[in-house]
């Protein structure tokens, strides 16, 4: 397998299912490089060359959730800075939608993974025509998959 032929032919796709997840630019292009970074390194591990794709695809979704995660703890951490200095009530109005947020994250993360990468793409504010074109699939797939992440979310907040 070469490398330098699934860098090249994945990079561009890779850079639109990253910049999905993070809207500022210098960011952004870390984490496109962290992403290539993982998947040279884990590539040696691919059993199986057919699933090249969804295991390039798989290890960029999981790098883009942990660089959401981190970026949620540190917005977190700068806001309850910030509300130091306000009113109790406010600070814990803060600390229950970090919770809230964080809850949201890890019941996302327990998603297969389909439903984790449109239900991670909803999240981004991206419309179903985008998430359908980031992912190779149609728009009328999208809605189906955000359906049915949708339920299995209701379930593992413990929601009816």
């Amino acid at each position: 397998m070469d490398v330098r032929a699934v860098l090249t032919h994945f990079t561009p796709a890779l850079a639109r299912v990253v910049a999905s997840y993070e809207r500022d630019r210098a960011l952004r292009d870390e984490l496109l490089q962290e992403v290539l970074m993982a998947i040279l390194s884990s590539l040696p591990r691919l059993a199986h060359e057919d699933k090249l794709k969804p295991f390039v695809f798989r290890i960029a979704h999981n790098r883009c959730l942990s660089h959401v995660a981190r970026r949620m703890r540190e917005r977190a951490h700068e806001e309850t800075l910030d509300d130091l200095a306000a009113d109790t009530a406010s600070h814990e109005q803060v600390l229950i939608e970090q919770e809230r947020s964080e809850r949201l994250l890890e019941a996302v993360r327990q998603l297969t993974l389909p439903y984790r990468q449109v239900m991670t793409l909803i999240l981004e504010d991206m419309s179903y025509e985008e998430i359908a074109e980031t992912l190779g699939i149609t728009a009328a797939n999208v809605g189906i998959r955000v359906n049915r992440a949708k339920q299995q979310l209701k379930g593992l907040l413990g929601h009816d």
